[in-house]
C-alpha cells in the first residue's frame, strides 16, 4: 500500500470482515446479501445493515464467475473511424448504441460500446456475455475474436460469409439499394454509377447484385467503383472523380458509404458539373452528413432505433437458450426513403415513402 499523509490507506473490508461481525458464516454472508439460500429474513436484514456499517462492497468479478454471467453484452464494429468518425462524430454506430443500451437496460444488462477500429482489440478483457457486431465483413476480426472466446453473438446486418451462421437482424441492403436506385431513374438517370466500400459488407455486395439487375432491366451501361473505407471522404472524392473522368455521361451516383457521398460531391464539382443539375448523389444512412452536405442528400432512413432493439432481444434470445436462440432473422420495419435537393430534378419530394421498381 502507498501510505497517505494520514498513514496507511485501510483496506477494503471483506466478507469475512462481514461475517466476523455479523456472527454467521461466510456462506451465510453471501447468500444473505446476493438473495440467494434459506436465511432467515431477520438474519438477513442483519447482515446487510452490517455490511452498510462497515462499508463493505462485493466482488463484482467473484460475482460473475459464480453467476457464470456478467449481465453485460458489447456492441462491436470494425467500421474505420475515417467512416464512423470525424463530421459524423460516430453517427451510425452511436444510433444503434442509444437505442441498443435503453433496450439493455430494461433487461437489467449494461452495453459496453467497443471502439470502431479495425483490430477488434477492445473485446480481448472486457467482461461480457455476447456481443452484437454491425455490419460484420468476411473475416471481420471482432467475430474472430468472440469465436475465439467462445461467445454468442448476432450481426446487425446480413453476415456475408458462406461459414457464417449467426442469427442477425435484417438491414435489406438489397431493398435499400433498390430504392435509392428506382428514385434516381424516376429523377431522369440514365447513366448511374454505384460507389461502394472495396469490402464485403452485405450492403455493399447486396448494392451491387441489385445496380447490376436493375442496369441490365433498364439498360445501363453497368458502372460500379469502389473505393477502401479506410479513405474515408478523400477516397470517396478520388474515385468519384476518376469516375466521372472515365465515365464523362455519368448523370448520378449513389455512393452508399455517406463519408463517399460527400466526397462525390467535393469531385462533381471540380469537375465543373453540378448537383444535382448534371449529377445525381445519394446515399444509404440519413445521418449527420446527409444532413449537414451542401446540398442536402437524398438518403434512407433505417430505423436504427428498432433495428437495435431487436439485435439486443435477439441476443438475449441466445443468452436465454429460449425461443430467440432459434430465430436465425429478424426483419425490422420496411426502410423509408427521405429525398433531399441532391437528387431532386423532376419537381418536388413525394409525399409518400417511394419503394422500389416493379
Amino acid at each position: 500500500m502507498t501510505p497517505s499523509p494520514s498513514g496507511p490507506v485501510p483496506k477494503p473490508p471483506t466478507i469475512a470482515d462481514v461475517a466476523s461481525a455479523a456472527g454467521v458464516s461466510r456462506t451465510t454472508v453471501s447468500h444473505a446479501l446476493n438473495g440467494l439460500g434459506k436465511v432467515d429474513p431477520r438474519t438477513r436484514e442483519r447482515i446487510k445493515q452490517v455490511a452498510a456499517e462497515l462499508g463493505y462492497r462485493p466482488n463484482l468479478r467473484a460475482q460473475r464467475l459464480r453467476r457464470g454471467e456478467a449481465k453485460a453484452i458489447a456492441l462491436a464494429s470494425s467500421m474505420p473511424f475515417a467512416v464512423a468518425g470525424g463530421t459524423s462524430r460516430l453517427g451510425f454506430y452511436m444510433e444503434i448504441a442509444a437505442a441498443a443500451a435503453e433496450t439493455a437496460l430494461l433487461h437489467d444488462y449494461a452495453l459496453v460500446l467497443v471502439p470502431p477500429v479495425r483490430s477488434g482489440s477492445g473485446l480481448h478483457s472486457v467482461d461480457i456475455d455476447g456481443a452484437i457486431v454491425v455490419e460484420p465483413d468476411v473475416g471481420d476480426p471482432a467475430v474472430a475474436l468472440l469465436r475465439e472466446r467462445q461467445l454468442p453473438y448476432v450481426a446487425l446486418g446480413r453476415p456475408v460469409s458462406a461459414a457464417e451462421e449467426a442469427p442477425y437482424v435484417d438491414l435489406r441492403g438489397g431493398l435499400v439499394a433498390e430504392m435509392l436506385l428506382g428514385h434516381l431513374r424516376e429523377q431522369g438517370a440514365r447513366r448511374p454509377a454505384l460507389l461502394i466500400g472495396s469490402g464485403e459488407r452485405h450492403s455493399s455486395v447486396d448494392a451491387r447484385t441489385a445496380y447490376e439487375r436493375l442496369a441490365a432491366r433498364y439498360g445501363w451501361p453497368p458502372v460500379v467503383a469502389t473505393a477502401p473505407e479506410t479513405g474515408g471522404e478523400q477516397a470517396g472524392y478520388e474515385r468519384c472523380a476518376a469516375l466521372l473522368a472515365e465515365h464523362p455521361g455519368t448523370d448520378a451516383v449513389c455512393a452508399l458509404v455517406d463519408v463517399f457521398a460527400v466526397g462525390a460531391v467535393r469531385a462533381i464539382r471540380e469537375s465543373g458539373r453540378s448537383v444535382p443539375g448534371d449529377v445525381m448523389v445519394v446515399t444509404r444512412y440519413d445521418g449527420l452528413r446527409a444532413r449537414t452536405c451542401d446540398p442536402l442528400l437524398t438518403a434512407v432512413d433505417l430505423h436504427l432505433d428498432r433495428v437495435a432493439a431487436d439485435a439486443v432481444e435477439l441476443l438475449l434470445g441466445r443468452l436465454r437458450g429460449g425461443a430467440g436462440a432459434t430465430v436465425p432473422v429478424v426483419a425490422p420495419p420496411a426502410p423509408r426513403l427521405v429525398v433531399r435537393a441532391s437528387s431532386l430534378r423532376a419537381g418536388p419530394p413525394p409525399t409518400a415513402p417511394v419503394t422500389p421498381p416493379a
